[in-house]
């Protein structure tokens, strides 16, 4: 067996053959997978939410997380935002020649893994190896399949004035757990990404209330940018306050150490609910009753104006517009 990864690995012939069958089938083995057909078929009944991502994060492993587990939980993650449980999902790898061997089975036990604790079945996909140099190690393509229950209604556009705005924990760690990786950071308390699955979380929201408006999770952009695309999705008026946005000591201090603004900062384990007023409190504390959700905080609402913006109440008092990230504050971050 190669050490590393050939050209021939993606030629389609005997290595393409041995790499999907020793290495990549047995440890996502199901049913459908197993046949090896060029599409997975399976039944599912009533409304699915579909989504797809590719993820190009550098470095491929990070305090926290690696590409597999960030490629497998963030799929999971948009089908959630929709209020979806999650069913299926499609893994396709695209592999630089010379990757060493080792590391495609690190990444692909931590796919394993990660489906495994979002219970979903990876049930198709796809390798294609490329040139060295013409990528950058690895990057993954991720397709999801969940299914909507009935009466649930949840989009950027149904946000309502007098709805309130929930948090579901800190911001900023993925963005500082990989930069400070790329970049040899060390500081004084270990930084790591909150890389997590959220469905179940969400699941149990809505357990409580189908008042729930609106789902996003701050991935690309951080938090100011989801709250100006779902302001401008709803038409509405966002306001938040800087005090009631939980932020770590050390990811705080090392976003004023580089210049960061943290509310600009990727996650990939936080989501932001918009809920209706009578049905806020009863969200919340399911929400910290989860493990992913103990630092869950009320931080806003949404009114009528200013149409399509987002301003924030600052600590001393004053406010300010919270414009979209102009940009790109931290490049492959996810």
């Amino acid at each position: 067996m190669a050490k590393t990864i050939l050209l021939a690995h993606g030629s389609g012939g005997k290595l393409s053959h041995d790499l999907i069958e020793n290495n990549l089938v047995p440890p996502f083995s199901n049913p459908i997978l197993n046949k090896l057909d060029d599409s997975a078929i399976f039944e599912l009944s009533g409304r699915l939410a579909f989504t797809t991502d590719s993820y190009v994060v550098s470095p491929i492993f990070f305090p926290g997380g690696d590409i597999g587990r960030l490629a497998v939980y963030g799929t999971v993650n948009d089908l959630a935002m929709c209020g979806a449980t999650p069913f299926y999902l499609s893994i396709s790898l695209i592999i630089e020649e010379g990757f060493p061997m080792e590391e495609l089975k690190i990444i692909v036990n931590s796919i394993k893994e990660a489906a495994e604790r979002a219970k979903v079945k990876i049930v198709t996909g796809d390798t294609k190896v490329v040139n060295r140099g013409s990528a950058d190690k690895l990057f993954i393509n991720s397709s999801g399949l969940g299914l909507i229950s009935s009466g649930v209604n949840i989009s950027g556009s149904n946000a309502h004035p007098g709805d309130k705005l929930i948090l579901s924990g800190t911001i900023g760690d993925h963005g500082i757990a990989v930069m400070s990786q790329r970049e040899g950071l060390k500081f004084s308390s270990s930084i790591e990404s909150d890389c997590a699955p959220l469905h179940e979380l969400v699941t149990e929201m809505l357990e409580v209330s189908q008042k729930i408006h609106c789902l996003r999770d701050p991935t690309r952009g951080g938090l100011a940018t989801i709250l100006n695309e779902l302001a401008k999705q709803s038409n509405v008026g966002i306001w938040i306050e800087e005090d009631k946005i939980p932020i770590t000591n050390p990811v705080r201090a090392a976003c004023e150490l580089l210049g960061f603004d943290p509310l600009y900062v990727a996650n990939e384990g936080k989501l932001v609910a918009v809920v209706a007023p009578e049905d806020t409190e009863a969200v919340l504390n399911k929400i910290k009753q989860n493990q992913f959700g103990v630092n869950a905080s009320i931080f806003g609402e949404v009114r009528e104006e200013p149409k399509g913006k987002v301003i924030m109440k600052m600590t001393l008092g004053a406010s300010r517009l919270v414009d979209m990230l102009t940009g790109e504050l931290l490049p492959r971050i996810c």
